[in-house]
């Protein structure tokens, strides 16, 4: 995965040398697909059943999960690109959110575990998810929609980082 700037950082600077990298584009296509999954079995049934039960009108039950779904499909668009991480000199930082932003700052020297998982379905994505524990349980980071070749190098980078500035790793 190439390196992306999207325009200013959080702070609202925007420095040639930060270079904010997205999240894969499958995790946005995994996501899609689960809504769909989720709600299209529920519009058909709104559709066929009153059909079948002699009672037509009744399918416009069938308009609040297409609306669901719809703006379901927009607002995982929304959120997969708010999406983004900075590795840094001392820190990593994580960006995700669309109304309610949120910047989370891991110092490299505060990082006592580095976990890359995927489960079945990120897998068959092509995706993995980078876990980092520090000693505070409320400043744990998770960075998910991540190639598993960019996990793993983000992975052993965090993990020598951590060790240089004699942190628990």
């Amino acid at each position: 995965m190439d390196t992306v700037a999207r325009g200013p950082g959080p702070d609202g600077r925007s420095d040639a040398a930060d270079r904010w990298r997205p999240i894969d584009p499958g995790v946005l296509s995994l996501r899609r697909l689960l809504l769909v999954c989720w709600l299209g079995p529920l519009a058909v049934a709104a559709v066929l059943l009153p059909t079948l039960l002699g009672a037509p009108l009744w399918a416009l039950l069938a308009v609040p999960p297409l609306a669901g779904a719809g703006w379901g499909w927009w607002a995982l668009g929304r959120n997969w690109r708010s999406w983004r991480y900075l590795e840094r000199d001392d820190d990593l930082l994580i960006n995700r959110g669309v109304l309610w932003r949120q910047l989370t700052v891991v110092p490299y020297g505060r990082m006592q575990l580095v976990e890359v998982t995927s489960g079945p379905l990120e897998r068959k994505f092509g995706l993995a998810r980078l876990q980092l524990h520090t000693a505070a349980a409320a400043t744990d980071a998770t960075i998910p929609g991540l190639s598993p070749a960019e996990a793993e190098r983000l992975r052993d980078r965090l993990t020598e980082l951590g060790e240089a500035r004699s942190a628990g790793l």
